[in-house]
């Protein structure tokens, strides 16, 4: 086997993004339910992650370009650790040890990731989860997660299989507009995004051919045509509301977790109000986030907050590859608008306009091109991105059914995706064992204390649950109507 492979454009673009003010690493907790085995935990993954070549490969350049090189003296030991918390060793403590990992730098001369055992107070453990971006996106991760734990509590080290792919555990029936949106999305894309790939092929030979005769000046040009025609459709787009959200990033981060809240519930909810349970969520994670703002004096009023939402484009053959295969859409958060029912409305009709939209083709095209430029030019490209953008949001369906880990039940699991540039807000909403989990990571400097936003998100769900009890159903299409009977009952 050769020892070494190119890393594609893509992967090449987030290999280079790192700065030391956001570090390009998915980050995931689990919490396990009693005291994990740690030498059992430790012979479990290295029995299992073996599968994956990838994660024994160090990231390497050269004058020909990046590669995945095998590590000759890759070691279990350099990668898997073991960790105590200082007393009380509570949440808090976990959720500061979690947000330190976040701003530490994985070791660029090892394959770069990292399973961290955290030792609690509570008799319980956690697992904080460290992979480079580079190495696959988030779905393709959720998959590699999932292969290293277990349906049964009693599943030999050396047994695991891969669990039910992230795309197999989409939790809404036929009628579940958020699962329409992303088949809408994917099925006419899947030729272009191969296409896509054979394009950075050839611009790739292109540059590679401006390097070794600078005669062919014109190869280059094309070059930078291509990605100034990409670049131009993004600059269309207007900034965002600035808000204490958006600023100067630093290196420090501060991370908070919600606690689960009922699937069952949030899906009922949905099918009265006629929205997926994206719709759901999502209006909520905007009602927390106004909340915040409204709670320090800050004006909110026509107050937009875009976020980047990654859009997965993966082929279902190709669903276990490592490697990014995936865009980005913009969806504009209404925080400005006050009554919960408009809302949440408001961003149905958004997502339902992001429907059509092919904003994740040209994200990813456009990142498979910055990945073949010279940095420089990726640099400026970022900076664009990051200008239009406040946050980054994921909303990832992990298993409904509950998991063990080297003989450890796992009770939460949150991941989040890197903020690239100053974007300096991560939102995470996972499902899992028909629970919904939503994390919040922030950049010090602009939001030192998350939790006081986490702590608004069940606040938000729960006025629209109220709503339901409250109101006829009938009416709960007038926003307008509900708003008033609201004021009545709170003034009598």
């Amino acid at each position: 086997m050769n020892s070494r492979e190119r890393i594609s454009h893509v992967d090449n673009a987030w290999l280079r993004m790192d700065r030391p003010e956001n570090l390009m690493q998915i980050l995931g907790v689990m919490i396990f339910k009693g005291r994990i085995d740690a030498e059992r935990f430790k012979h479990t993954v290295a029995q299992r992650i073996v599968r994956y070549r990838r994660f024994r490969q160090i990231a390497t350049q050269d004058a020909d370009g990046s590669w995945w090189a095998d590590d000759p003296d890759f070691d279990i030991d350099a990668h898997v650790r073991h960790s105590f918390l200082p007393a009380p060793a509570g949440k808090n403590e976990l959720q500061k040890f979690v947000a330190t990992m976040a701003g530490t730098p994985l070791n660029p001369s090892r394959p770069r990731w990292e399973f961290n055992l955290v030792d609690t107070a509570d008799g319980n453990s956690a697992l904080v989860v460290r992979i480079h971006h580079a190495i696959a996106d988030g779905i393709a991760l959720i998959g590699v997660i999932n292969s290293l734990t277990d349906k049964d509590i009693d599943t030999p080290e050396d047994g695991g299989t891969v669990a039910v792919t992230p795309l197999d555990a989409v939790d809404e029936q036929e009628s579940d507009a958020g699962d329409a949106f992303w088949r809408m999305i994917f099925d006419p894309l899947s030729d272009v995004a191969l296409t896509s790939i054979r394009i950075g092929g050839q611009l790739w030979g292109q540059y590679l051919g401006l390097r070794n005769d600078p005669a062919t000046i014109r190869d280059y040009l094309r070059v930078a045509g291509a990605i100034a025609e990409e670049i131009g459709r993004l600059a269309l787009m207007p900034n965002d509301s600035p808000t204490r959200y958006k600023g100067k990033a630093g290196t420090v981060k501060r991370v908070a977790w919600s606690e689960p809240i009922p699937l069952p519930e949030i899906k009922a909810v949905g099918k009265v109000l006629g929205c997926s349970v994206n719709d759901i969520l999502l209006a909520s994670v905007a009602g927390a986030l106004r909340g915040y703002l409204l709670a320090r004096g800050d004006p909110v009023a026509a107050t937009e907050i875009r976020a980047m939402v990654p859009v997965n484009l993966r082929a279902p053959d190709d669903i276990e590859d490592l490697g990014n295969r995936f865009g980005l859409v913009a969806l504009e958060l209404p925080i400005g608008i006050d009554n919960p029912l408009a809302r949440l409305y408001a961003t149905r009709a958004r997502m339902a306009a992001l429907k059509g939209s092919y904003q994740a083709m040209l994200t990813f095209t456009l990142l498979g091109a910055a990945g073949m430029a010279p940095k420089f030019i990726q640099d400026q490209i970022l900076n664009l991105l990051a200008s239009k953008t406040t946050a980054v949001m994921t909303n990832v369906p992990g298993p409904q059914q509950p998991r063990f880990f080297a003989g450890s039940r796992i009770e939460q699991e949150m991941v989040w995706v890197p903020q690239a540039g100053d974007i300096g807000m991560g939102v995470s909403i996972l499902s899992y064992n028909s629970r919904v989990q939503f994390g919040l990571i922030t950049d010090k400097k602009l939001v030192d204390d998350p939790a006081q936003i986490v702590d608004r998100f069940a606040r938000e769900f729960d006025k629209l649950l109220w709503l339901l009890l409250l109101e006829p159903w009938d009416r709960l299409d007038d926003p307008v109507a509900v708003a008033e009977d609201l004021l009545v009952l709170a003034n009598s």
